[in-house]
């Protein structure tokens, strides 16, 4: 028996033109110090990946195992995703729903394509989208803050009427404050946002309404981005494994968990890849440390 693999081996190797000594010395070699290290990486890695919803990208998952600790490379976690067959997810065009009342009057843009905010509580966007259910249409409501991108307040309805939005707005509130003068909340001209009841309830707060022109998506690009990225992260995202949503109540139970995410782990480029929340303890830790302290008498 040992013979005829013996006569194998040599069979082979005049083949491939290589001498068996070679052979054997290929085959008994010890794994190199990358396979080593890729063997112990490549569960971390997809590990990275599945905790993030399956929507990292290698950038994303590279700047995650980096806050986590690991020494590794970008290029290593982009093979090694390649090798695992896990990638990113892509964002599809938006589709529009919100529709303008051409009868109502409309509050004017303070906004003008500036989403930019030098601390929270100045600017915050505001949009729908919907989500198909075997129940019927599922439609959901984020309140975002432009300065840290953190969700302030969200509604899942099955309908769009304007009391969605106004409870969209008293989830902001509450996590947010009572009285928040100088606050610009921009949308677009939907007729959810063109509601006296909406006005009425952003001058409770100390807020002013902004709308953006109709028919043009760059007045309202921001909270359009967050809508994009939910519906490919979440709706879409490659967790469902293509299962389609049952019901209202379960858009609104995934929706909860992904805005924690969003808020408390899902890394940011605009931010310099952190969190949300994490961009805001920043922020006040570094406004607390410059403002001067003053004496007891």
């Amino acid at each position: 028996m040992v013979a005829g693999r013996r006569l194998g081996v040599e069979l082979i190797c005049s083949m491939l033109q290589v001498a068996p000594s070679s052979y054997y010395e290929f085959k008994n070699r010890q794994p190199s110090a990358r396979a080593r290290r890729d063997d112990v990486m490549t569960p971390i890695v997809r590990q990275l990946w599945e905790d993030n919803y399956r929507v990292y990208g290698a950038r994303k998952v590279w700047k995650s195992a980096r806050r986590a600790g690991h020494d590794v490379g970008r290029d290593q976690v982009a093979r090694l995703m390649r090798a695992a067959g896990i990638e990113g997810v892509r964002r599809t065009k938006r589709v529009r729903t919100t529709k303008p009342d051409p009868d109502m009057p409309r509050h004017p843009d303070l906004v003008g394509r500036d989403f930019t905010a030098t601390e929270p509580n100045q600017l915050w966007v505001t949009d729908l989208t919907y989500v198909p259910t075997w129940a019927g249409v599922a439609y959901v409501c984020f309140i975002i803050d432009a300065h840290s991108r953190m969700i302030v307040g969200w509604r899942v309805a099955s309908h769009m009427r304007t009391t969605m939005v106004l409870d969209a707005i008293e989830m902001a509130r509450w996590s947010r404050g009572t009285q928040l003068t100088g606050l610009r909340c921009h949308s677009d001209a939907g007729s959810q946002f063109t509601s006296i009841r909406y006005g009425e309830r952003l001058a409770e707060i100390g807020a002013v309404p902004s709308i953006g022109t109709v028919g043009d998506s760059y007045d309202n690009a921001l909270a359009e981005t967050v809508n994009g990225y939910y519906k490919a992260e979440l709706i879409r995202g490659p967790a469902r494994e293509g299962r389609p949503w049952k019901s209202v109540e379960d858009v609104e139970l995934a929706t909860l968990s992904w805005v924690h995410w969003h808020n408390h782990d899902r890394l940011h480029g605009y931010l310099a890849d952190v969190p949300p929340a994490e961009f805001e303890q920043s922020f006040y830790a570094t406004k607390r440390t410059d403002q001067l302290l003053v004496g007891i008498q």
